[in-house]
């Protein structure tokens, strides 16, 4: 019982600990001063089945501040009518937009990273920005990608961007994607400590400079790997390079998922590959993401309730529990007000941490014993 009253208190002061200084580190590093000169830029954007979001996106990017710059649209196969979207951005456009044709995916290979290695191979830029086909771009995005990274000397930028959560699903699991670098990973020994892993990104936005990427062979050293953008960064520092997390939320947002069945294929698919796919992990994992995240708060209301109603005994465990639960509401507090989005998932914490549970335990089952998982027409194991 010690050592549980421990650990609740330890993650409790380091959660708050971490989003505070983690939140200082991100904004307080983020330059948006423009650049006077701009190197060329490859805007690179796979897109699969993306005639929903593909014409938002790319009215983003034809109109940036920063004026070096191209924008390279790869059609991965689509059935939909991605393709006669792109198309008439490339008429209108012409020299800005390109749009080139996906290979047929090969063995061995993730659907995002083969779409995504063969960009790079057209791509004319010093510089690459990797995005998704459901982002919106500010007229400053390219802008801000640029002055952090030359600014900066640095190889890789990447950071959260804004998230838009509409539905209570949205709400509940969206937010799992700032447990890591707003709660967990201290991002702000990055650039003191050199182990790969406090080297972190997401996907939706990331700069790299084009000399150093093809250096560690691109996207071939990490093609079978379905959270590409993690072990991207992971893999730059490794091989030396400066890697940096930051903020872009003024630079772009993106809506992940509309529904709840959305929202945990999105998120799940990620987990046990994080992971490395190691049963070991995948269950310290789950096994602290519950006693340590998900019950604490019913076992505080459990204990408080039966001492102002039956007279129990406040314990050493209760005090430990109501102090985690605080901790944990303010840290959460913290990533509400920095990340802009609503603070109404500072009082939802308890359930996302609930809902981060049942999506591991789906991780691991559908990964290990199901059929994986359906994404864009294609099978994820």
């Amino acid at each position: 019982m010690q050592i549980y009253i421990f650990i609740l208190l330890f993650v409790g002061f380091y959660f708050f600990f971490s989003s505070v200084v983690n939140d200082f580190k991100i904004h307080s590093d983020t330059i948006t001063t423009p650049l006077e000169e701009e190197p060329k830029v490859s805007v690179l954007i796979p897109a699969r089945n993306e005639e929903a979001n593909i014409g938002n996106c790319l009215d983003s990017f034809v109109n940036q501040t920063y004026t070096n710059y191209e924008v390279l649209v790869l059609d991965d196969n689509s059935t939909d009518k991605t393709h006669e979207i792109v198309q008439k951005y490339v008429d209108q456009y012409p020299g800005k937009v390109k749009l080139y044709s996906g290979k047929k995916l090969e063995e061995g290979w993730r659907g995002k990273s083969f779409a995504m290695k063969q960009l790079t191979e057209y791509a004319t830029g010093e510089y690459f920005l990797f995005t998704d086909a459901d982002t919106h771009h500010t007229e400053n995005s390219v802008s801000l990608m640029m002055t952090n990274i030359v600014n900066h000397d640095a190889d890789m930028v990447s950071g959260y961007i804004g998230q838009e959560l509409g539905s209570f699903a949205e709400k509940i699991t969206v937010p799992v994607m700032y447990m890591l670098t707003g709660l967990a990973v201290p991002v702000w020994l990055n650039e003191k400590i050199k182990a790969p892993f406090l080297a972190t990104a997401i996907g939706q936005f990331i700069g790299v400079k084009a000399s150093s990427f093809k250096s560690i062979g691109g996207y071939d050293s990490i093609k079978n790997i379905t959270t590409e953008d993690m072990y991207l960064a992971r893999t730059m520092k490794k091989a030396g390079f400066k890697t940096l997390f930051l903020d872009f939320k003024d630079a772009a947002s993106c809506r992940m998922y509309n529904n709840y069945e959305e929202c945990v294929r999105g998120i799940s698919k990620n987990i046990f590959d994080f992971l490395g796919k190691k049963d070991f992990l995948m269950f310290l994992a789950i096994t602290a993401i519950l006693f340590v995240l998900a019950l604490p708060f019913p076992l505080m209301v459990f204990d408080l309730v039966r001492h102002f109603f039956f007279g129990a005994e406040i314990t050493k465990l209760t005090m430990a529990l109501v102090i985690n639960c605080i901790l944990s509401f303010l840290s959460w507090s913290v990533i509400c007000i920095g990340r802009r989005i609503p603070f109404s998932i500072a009082f939802l914490y308890p359930i996302v941490f609930g809902n981060l549970y049942y999506v591991s335990m789906v991780s691991w089952y559908k990964s290990k014993h199901g059929n994986g998982y359906m994404w864009k027409g294609r099978l994820v194991n």
